[in-house]
């Protein structure tokens, strides 16, 4: 009987502390009103329990307590159904219902301590008496059951409408009241002289803690400094306990030097999960205060490259009109510079667009136009616009594209941002290969459709492989032979691919060995769009 005792104990101990943590921590909320009932009532239940199991020697004293216990267990599915409603914010639809519950209650409080509620007790497992059912007991367990049972279905049907800390709030509800009313409810056995003892009460406990967690808004995290605050302190209760009910002396002092010892223990313990918890929390904040300066900095690279657009064209436009003769015959001395200044200029409009492509991606504010498009066609024209280009005839590089010899089927693709990608894949093949040059494939496989980009050029590293479709991220070959770079190209392929559900990646034997990369594509999205 003491595991019972002990039980009982820390259930009571624990509902009383936490319905008064919650009451107190905002006394005008209607939740938190409705909370402390309930901990009162399942109080109440755990206190008359341990008075029924210490008081209960003779067959009086065991009817008085038993009916008690009972009679506290009336209105806990009543507050339970009640706080489910105002937490759910649909009290004024189950208001009705609520209000019959309460009625309900107090009729069968009226006849608790009646025959008509507990008739008797009798001999029952290992108790001396156990509270044996009148008619009105019949009546209390169908309405347990049903305002458990419908509390429980209105939450689960809340938690498909739901998300975030509010989703799970309820779940912490859930789970906690399904642990904490079955396990309590194999004291309905013995009543119904079902040879189960009742095991389950000692977790009673767990549906008033999950449901304090959900009101006062832990998080995961959290729950671990709460529920190591009541194991040190339910180990505390049962070691003090041991220390009271030891049979000498010398038992005596050794539990209370082991009770000292726990208690130093379970304070640096708790001590620990603080800080460790303290410090997370921090590393929240700055987590949110990072993400408003990324918020801030997309913004501001979005504000400034639409700034910086329109006049890069503006310049393009006249340094056009000035080689084509618009103007009249410009100098021989002046071609070259000329040549010069658009080239910088074409840079700096390509790195805008990449900067303005990018803010648009991190923000979610980039869009898919889909249409049915051939790749072989995109390839095609890429491969035609980059072969005349002067690096290409400098360095006397092939650029061979290998067609499929069964033609692929046109296939739904955003074609400017995919001729984008492919774009990049292979101007940065030309860019990074001395000797040699480059071969371009499309492999149909059953369920994909992917491109392959091989090189003979300077070759990747692991660790460039690793950081290649990073933003802002460059490998040592290109930072040497490529100056002009930023490191967005990859990071934007790498984005487009993925908003097509499908992926890029690169390989490399090693440094000058060449690499070679790759992008799949999965027909059925493709199909589906």
């Amino acid at each position: 009987m003491l595991f019972y005792s002990i039980t009982a104990l820390i259930n009571a101990a624990t509902s009383i502390i936490l319905g008064l943590i919650v009451y107190f921590k905002n006394k005008k909320a209607n939740l938190n009103k409705t909370f402390a009932m309930l901990c009162l009532s399942v109080a109440a239940w755990a206190s008359f329990f341990l008075f029924w199991l210490i008081f209960g020697n003779t067959k009086s004293t065991a009817l008085l307590f038993g009916r008690a216990l009972n009679i506290a267990a009336i209105f806990i599915p009543i507050t339970y159904f009640h706080f489910i409603t105002i937490f759910l914010n649909i009290y004024q639809k189950k208001k009705k219902l609520v209000i019959l519950g309460y009625l309900l209650s107090f009729a069968l409080f009226i006849t608790g301590f009646t025959s008509l509620f507990v008739k008797n007790v009798e001999p029952e497992l290992s108790f001396l008496w156990y509270p044996k059912p009148g008619i009105a007991y019949h009546f209390f367990t169908l309405m347990f059951c049903s305002f458990i049972l419908y509390g429980w279905y209105l939450l689960y049907k809340t938690i498909k409408k739901t998300t975030g800390t509010t989703n799970l709030q309820i779940k912490y509800i859930l789970i906690g009241t399904l642990i904490g009313v079955i396990s309590g409810s194999t004291s309905f056995f013995p009543v119904y002289n079902i040879p189960v003892p009742p095991f389950g009460n000692g977790l009673v406990v767990i549906w008033v803690i999950f449901i304090t967690l959900a009101i006062l808004r832990y998080h995961l995290f959290e729950i671990r400094i709460v529920l190591t605050e009541l194991l040190v302190g339910a180990i505390g209760l049962i070691l003090l306990v041991q220390a009271i009910t030891a049979e000498t002396l010398g038992l005596k002092i050794f539990g209370v030097f082991l009770l000292m010892l726990f208690s130093i223990v379970g304070y640096f313990l708790i001590k620990g999960v603080l800080r460790e918890i303290s410090l997370r929390t921090e590393l929240q904040k700055a987590y949110i205060e990072l993400k408003k300066l990324d918020t801030a900095k997309s913004e501001f690279v979005s504000i400034a490259s639409h700034q910086l657009r329109t006049p890069l064209t503006a310049v393009k436009g006249y340094i056009s009109m000035m080689q084509e003769g618009t103007y009249g015959k410009m100098p021989e001395k002046m071609e070259k510079p000329l040549d010069n200044i658009f080239a910088s200029n074409e840079r700096l409009i390509k790195l805008v667009n990449d900067l303005l492509s990018v803010s648009r991606i991190e923000s979610g504010r980039m869009e898919m136009k889909l249409e049915k498009t051939s790749l072989e066609q995109i390839i095609s024209s890429i491969v035609e616009e980059l072969k005349p280009a002067a690096e290409v005839k400098k360095k006397k590089i092939y650029l061979k594209w290998e067609k499929p010899k069964k033609a692929l089927p046109k296939i739904s693709l955003d074609k400017e941002k995919m001729r984008q990608v492919i774009m990049n894949l292979i101007d940065n093949a030309i860019r990074y290969t001395e000797k040699g040059g480059i071969t371009i494939k499309v492999q149909n496989l059953k369920s994909k459709i992917r491109i392959v980009v091989s090189d003979t050029g300077m070759g990747l590293t692991k660790s460039e492989l690793s950081k290649m479709f990073e933003s802002f991220s460059r490998g040592a070959a290109g930072t040497r032979l490529y100056t002009e770079g930023a490191g967005l190209g990859l990071y934007i392929a790498r984005r487009f691919v993925e908003m097509h559900k499908g992926k890029i990646w690169a390989e490399s034997p090693g440094k000058g060995k060449g690499s070679t990369f790759f992008i799949e594509l999965p027909y059925r999205w493709q199909n589906r769009i």
